[in-house]
């Protein structure tokens, strides 16, 4: 048995570590023959020297992974070890160097967890691409990131985004303007995206030149969408009716992500959801995938997480 102390240095340790702790834990768990022990800002490894440069190649990355991200918890430390027992499967490093798009500060857009890679890899894999998951988790983000990324690298020669106009609890009747306008603070989150990935000035271009366009669900009817990435918000307001519309404006060489999460359906009651309706209907077609999100991959505020889990809780219980 030999010992290895490693000093952490500029890391917040409630952060790093885990409350009480949880995080080295979780690693002591996978390395039952050795020790493990976190004092301060000290971390001390008692073991094999084989153990021993396993349990120092893990730290690394979760170190270089809180450095990047400002945050580690329990999941992503348990994806790091599942990475270690299937080194075949895609693993958390690889994740990290897959740059979508530099943003319009530089900042490197990249996906942050297991499922957004997943989402991405279906998009590079198939021509239509389901992302159902709670609010929070990314699907809209990484979607904008995956159009900008075509249209920069000239697969595409547009990207559309939309969403159903559908008032979630609000009244669109009372705000002022024409459909556009009582629409567009609806988009917001799509226009913020933007905003992120491409500098203003570019942004504005390609939007006056309507090689970005955002626009309601129902002006999409009638169309035939060539050479688009075209990304629907907000699926779960759809009528099985629309998203079929939707789905069926798609021409050669496009490709479609449609966004949704079935917690928040804005429909009446006794009117079903066509995101649901596709899940059932399409689940077996080629060509087409499915990629579920959950609270894990939520990477706003760390009580966000918390807040959807109190929520499912609530769920199961009313059922």
């Amino acid at each position: 048995m030999v010992e290895k102390v490693i000093t952490l240095d500029n890391v917040s340790l409630i952060d790093f570590l885990g409350v009480e702790n949880r995080n080295i834990k979780e690693v002591a768990t996978a390395f039952p023959e050795s020790k493990i022990i976190s004092r301060g800002n000290q971390i001390r490894i008692k073991g094999t020297p084989p153990e021993i440069v396993k349990i120092q190649d893990i730290l690394k990355a979760l170190l270089e992974h809180y450095h990047q991200y400002g945050q580690l918890t329990q999941d992503n430390v348990q994806d790091y070890l599942k990475d270690r027992e299937d080194p075949q499967g895609t693993t958390a490093d690889q994740g990290k160097d897959e740059v979508l798009v530099f943003g319009s500060k530089g900042a490197q857009i990249v996906p942050k967890t297991r499922n957004q890679r997943k989402l991405v890899t279906a998009a590079q894999e198939n021509d239509v691409v389901f992302a159902i998951g709670p609010a929070g988790t990314g699907k809209t983000y990484i979607s904008v990131a995956l159009a900008v990324q075509a249209l920069k690298n000239k697969e595409v020669k547009k990207i559309i985004i939309t969403r159903p106009a559908v008032e979630a609890g609000e009244n669109l009747g009372f705000l002022p303007g024409d459909l556009q306008e009582k629409i567009d603070p609806y988009l917001r989150p799509i226009y913020d995206a933007l905003d992120d990935m491409i500098h203003y000035e570019k942004l504005q271009y390609y939007l006056d030149n309507r090689i970005i366009e955002i626009a309601p669900l129902a002006y999409m009817r009638g169309r035939t969408l060539n050479k688009a990435f075209i990304l629907l918000d907000e699926a779960q307001n759809t009528t099985p009716m629309q998203l079929k519309m939707f789905l069926t404006r798609m021409g050669p060489q496009s490709k479609m992500i449609v966004n949704g999460d079935r917690s928040q359906i804005d429909l009446p009651k006794n009117q079903e959801s066509g995101l649901i309706n596709a899940a059932n209907v399409l689940k077996d077609t080629a060509g087409i995938a499915f990629v579920e999100l959950d609270a894990r991959d939520v990477v706003r505020h760390r009580i966000v997480k918390d807040i959807i889990n109190a929520y499912n809780k609530a769920q199961e219980r009313t059922r």
